[in-house]
Order: structure tokens, then C-alpha cells, then sequence
């Protein structure tokens, strides 16, 4: 027998990373890879599992104390002909590396390639990308992940979602100061300190990004950073490197759409832009009442812009439900400059005193600035695939299967790059399958029944599943119940009760079919039904489940009520 010391594995830049939990104790019996002690850095929490087999001899730490990487843990009598792994080998897991949770883990991997360089090359670090290359690892495959950038994260955890919500928060913060003098609540009018809002912004995603680097060392995931192009079917170019793969997950997202007409300017900003501005300008600008748009004209708003949305459909986010839609357009018309619905932009002039724009409806306008938001565009036109011989259709797409494959064997495609939605977490689901097909898991495929939309707006807008228009327009029978939150006490305890929560059914099953919520935090209660869509649940399931009071999610369980017929917070039906 001999004694085997358990250190604190390459956790990389972290000096003091905190001990959450001692899973074992002097005398405990463990074996190979039994978790003994758990760690918790920034981002990520680890199990320190056990190198042999044997007896726990002597603990070195406890609940609480701070560790850094080669720290003693705790010392393992080894039984038998256990003996520590020799530094190096290939004998299992690193120490530390995040074990993988799902039944899937178990799945053998294929063999490597022999002379290629990586079992899987992920090309694109976005939330796509980063759990694609995370879950082949944790698979046991030998993982390469390429970023065009310095830091990992995609547009998404960069320049996209996680730094636009950072900022509508404050937007929210902002407003809601605002709101509250209507009900003795004064602060005054708010002093914003953009340079202050910025960095608060930028520690936001460095830690976030930060994070995603150490979860990368953790799982011996090889970051290579530069643009990949394919050379091959197994190959790719990146800067004078080539790197050769047994599989590759493209994973290369998309960017935002150029208009021709608009020029280059500094005052025309896209979305990238309007994440990080020197100043507020007076008078914005926005082109497009998407999703995107109207999230930084959200913003933008708050911090006092003047600011006027153009969209050329009659309605702001074209396609979403119009009755979910109108309470957000109550509301904003009441705040911004001007809301052009059903116009289109034909000219943007530079001038020194301004932008000149053109309108198909009224007369010219002066803005300070412009911000452009109408929509994004794959970049599968952008990887040389083509050489690879991959299929990329006319705008850029690259078409897959349920599992992920394009028409070449061993290269597999996610997110932005394979279709609408463009969502990351849709990109996150496609991810894990990609990841999972190569690896060998039997059933692996992309087979969500609905993906949930969320306009970070105020109030936020969310859906899922079946819209009323769509129905209307595919002649499917259905039929609908609503809660105003108007009967919602917490709703009107936050002096926010504009908000609808809308359900539709399946008239002989009463089993969900759709949901559209608009209010605050339509977001997040918008996760609810989807499960309930994925499970079949039906009016009387979702009635029956006890919602807390007072919640803005009881009002799914009150919309649920109205089709149920056992709605009591709300009039009687007559007849």
C-alpha cells in the first residue's frame, strides 16, 4: 500500500478558491473518481475526485478554508496495487475536472483519429459553441475550441445578450424611480455616470468571460485563437496553423445586417455599438422594432434620448402576437419621441449638424445618431465551406438533420448558422447533441417541441409554442383564455398591471398549445409553460398545480382556471 496526496488541481488564475463541502472523512472507503472535496471559483464548481482507490488517511482542509492550485486535500491510503497516476498519463480524468452528471457520460467515445490533431474542432466560442466543446470533453473526447476573438463568450456574453440585459437593468432601475413619485416615492431626477455604467457593464462580462476560460483549462479544452477556414473535410487553416479533426462543430453564429443606403458613419451605430457608448446622444434614431431594436431603445430611453423606432410592418415585432404586443406599445408611445409604424427609411444623409433621414411616410428628420437593428445574417458564407463540402444555402445557412449533420460525415452545425430562431438557447440544446452524436449516444437529436422568444423590453414580452396569428393563419382550431393582470394583486402591487397572460388550447384535449405573456418578468415565467407544452400538460394539470400568492406566476395558473372553468378571482362567465 502506499499513501497518495490529493492536491488542489490546475484551477487556473484563482489565488483563494473557497472549500463548499468535504464529502468524505477519515476511514471513508472510496474508489477511482468517487468526489471527496468540492470547490467553488467564480464560475464554476468542481468535485476533486479520488486518483486510486482506497482509505481516506488524513484530511488537510475543512469546510471554509481557501485553497489555490497544487494545495494538499487530504492523503488516500491506496489499496492493493493502487498507486498514484503518473503525472502526465493518460490514466483518467485530471483531478478536479467537472465530471459529467447526465447517464450519457458512460457512452464510449470513438476512437481518435491516430495522426489528426483533436477528436472535435469547434469552430466559434459563443454559448453554442463553448457547450458543444464542454460537453465533448466531458464525454471524454479530445476537444479543440477557435475564437476569432481574445475572449471566449460569442457575440452573445460579449457584445449581445448578457451586456444588454446588464443595461436594461439599469434602464428598469431608472424608470422605476420615475414611476414611484407617483406614489410618494421621490429620488429626483437620476445622475448617470455612463463611464461608472460602463465598467459596471464591462466586470459583468469579464467575469462571465473569465469564467468560461478556467471551465476550458478545467476540462483540457485547447483554445486556439483566430478565424478558421476549411482547407478539407478533416482540416482547417487558422492564421498559418493547420488543424486537422475526426469531427468538427461549426458553431460560427451570425452578424448584423448592413442596409446599402446608410452611410459609413461614426453617428450609425449597429447593435455592438449602442452596447458601449461615449456619450447619449439627443435625438436616436432606431431602425427596426424587433426584438433587438426596441431592447436598446429601451435603454437608450432611460438615459435620456429622445428616440424615434421606424418599422416598416404595421406593428413592433413583426410576427409576435399583436394583443401581447399592444400593452408594450401603450406604453412606450407614451415615452418616446415617436414610434413610425408602417414606414420604411429611403435615405440617411451625414451632415455636420446631424443625420438627414428620409422617410416613405412625413417629412425629413434630423437624429444625432442612428441606431441600426434589422436583424442578423450567418456567417456560413465566411468559412471557405465550400472546400470542405459543406452545403451553405443562398443567405448563408447550413442545413442539418435532427442530429445536428450537415451533408459531409463528421461535420455538424449549431445555432445562429443552421436557422431561425436565432437564439442561444436553442444554439445550447443544438450544442449538446452535436456533442453527444459524435461521442456515440444512442438517441441523441434535437427534438424540442417549442423554443420560447423574449423581448427584454418594458414591460418584456415572451412566447412559446402556438401564437393566436400563426393559428389564424394555418386554419389550426384552438382555443384561447387570458388573465389581465389587472386581477393580479402582486401585479398591481407593483403598479404594473398592464400586463396579459394569454393561453391557448387544443379544444378536445384542453392540453397547451401556445402561451404569450407580456409584463414584467414575462421572461422568466414564460420557462413554465414551456415545460408544460413538453409535457402534454392540459387546463386542469396546470389549474391544479399550487402557484405561490402572491406571484405574477399565478397568473398562468389563473389563465389555466379560466379554460378549466374554476376561475374565481375573475367575474362570472354569464349564461
Amino acid at each position: 500500500m502506499s499513501d497518495v496526496e490529493v492536491r488542489v488541481p490546475d484551477i487556473g488564475d484563482f489565488a483563494d478558491v473557497p472549500v463548499i463541502e468535504v464529502l468524505v472523512k477519515v476511514g471513508d472507503t472510496v474508489a477511482v473518481e468517487d468526489p471527496l472535496i468540492t470547490l467553488e471559483s467564480d464560475k464554476a464548481t468542481m468535485d476533486v475526485p479520488s486518483p486510486v482507490a482506497g482509505t481516506i488517511k488524513q484530511l488537510a482542509v475543512k469546510l471554509g478554508d481557501k485553497v489555490a492550485e497544487g494545495s494538499v486535500l487530504l492523503t488516500v491510503e491506496a489499496a492493493g496495487s493502487d498507486a498514484a497516476p503518473a503525472a502526465g498519463s493518460d490514466a483518467g480524468p485530471a483531478a478536479g475536472a467537472p465530471r459529467a452528471t447526465s447517464a450519457y457520460a458512460a457512452a464510449p467515445p470513438p476512437p481518435a483519429g491516430g495522426s489528426r490533431d483533436t477528436q472535435v474542432l469547434v469552430i466559434g466560442s459563443g454559448p453554442g459553441g463553448y457547450t458543444a466543446a464542454f460537453r465533448a470533453a466531458d464525454l471524454g473526447l479530445k476537444t479543440m475550441l477557435v475564437e476569432r476573438y481574445e475572449t471566449l463568450g460569442g457575440v452573445c456574453l460579449n457584445v449581445g445578450c448578457i451586456p444588454s440585459k446588464t443595461l436594461l437593468h439599469a434602464a428598469r432601475v431608472i424608470a422605476e424611480s420615475e414611476e414611484m413619485a407617483e406614489h410618494g416615492v421621490s429620488f429626483g431626477a437620476a445622475d448617470v455616470d455612463l463611464g461608472k455604467l460602463m465598467e459596471f457593464k464591462t466586470g459583468v462580462v469579464g467575469k462571465l468571460t473569465g469564467g468560461l476560460k478556467q471551465l476550458a483549462k478545467a476540462r483540457k479544452v485547447e483554445v486556439v485563437t483566430g478565424t478558421a477556414k476549411f482547407t478539407g473535410a478533416n482540416s482547417v487553416a487558422v492564421a498559418d496553423r493547420t488543424i486537422t479533426f475526426d469531427s468538427c462543430i461549426i458553431a460560427a453564429g451570425s452578424h448584423a445586417v448592413k442596409l446599402p443606403f446608410i452611410p459609413d458613419d461614426p453617428r450609425v451605430i449597429d447593435s455592438t455599438g449602442a452596447l458601449s457608448p461615449d456619450e447619449i446622444p439627443k435625438r436616436l434614431l432606431v431602425l427596426g422594432g424587433g426584438i433587438i431594436g426596441l431592447e436598446m431603445a429601451t435603454v437608450y430611453d432611460a438615459l435620456g434620448a429622445k428616440v424615434t423606432v421606424v418599422e416598416m410592418q404595421n406593428q413592433l415585432i413583426p410576427g409576435c402576437d399583436p394583443e401581447i404586443v399592444k400593452p408594450l406599445h401603450a406604453r412606450i408611445s407614451k415615452r418616446y419621441e415617436s414610434i413610425l409604424l408602417g414606414t420604411q427609411v429611403t435615405a440617411v444623409k451625414a451632415n455636420k449638424t446631424g443625420l438627414k433621414v428620409s422617410f416613405s411616410e412625413g417629412k425629413d428628420q434630423v437624429f444625432d445618431q442612428i441606431l441600426v437593428a434589422v436583424g442578423r445574417t450567418p456567417n456560413g458564407k465566411a468559412l471557405d465551406a465550400d472546400k470542405a463540402g459543406v452545403n451553405v444555402d443562398e443567405r448563408g445557412f447550413i442545413p442539418v438533420d435532427k442530429q445536428q449533420r450537415t451533408n459531409v460525415p463528421g461535420i455538424y452545425a449549431i445555432g445562429d448558422i443552421v436557422g431561425n430562431p436565432m437564439l442561444a438557447h436553442k444554439a445550447t440544446h443544438e450544442a449538446k447533441v452535436a456533442a453527444e452524436v459524435i461521442a456515440g449516444v444512442a438517441g441523441a437529436e434535437f427534438d424540442a417541441k417549442t423554443i420560447p422568444s423574449v423581448a427584454y423590453t418594458d414591460p418584456e414580452v415572451a412566447w412559446m409554442g402556438l401564437t393566436e396569428t400563426a393559428a389564424k393563419a394555418d386554419g389550426i382550431k384552438y382555443e384561447k383564455s387570458s388573465l389581465p393582470w389587472a386581477a393580479s394583486g402582486r401585479a398591481l402591487g407593483l403598479g404594473r398591471s398592464e400586463g396579459v397572460t394569454k393561453l391557448l388550447w387544443e379544444p378536445e384535449t384542453k392540453r397547451l398549445l401556445g402561451a404569450s405573456i407580456v409584463g414584467t418578468g414575462a421572461g422568466d415565467l414564460i420557462a413554465e409553460t414551456v415545460l408544460a407544452l413538453e409535457a402534454g400538460l392540459d387546463a386542469q394539470d396546470i389549474s391544479l398545480t399550487v402557484h405561490p400568492h402572491p406571484t405574477l406566476s399565478e397568473t398562468i395558473a389563473f389563465a389555466a382556471e379560466v379554460e378549466d372553468g374554476t376561475i374565481t378571482d375573475l367575474m362570472p362567465r354569464r349564461g
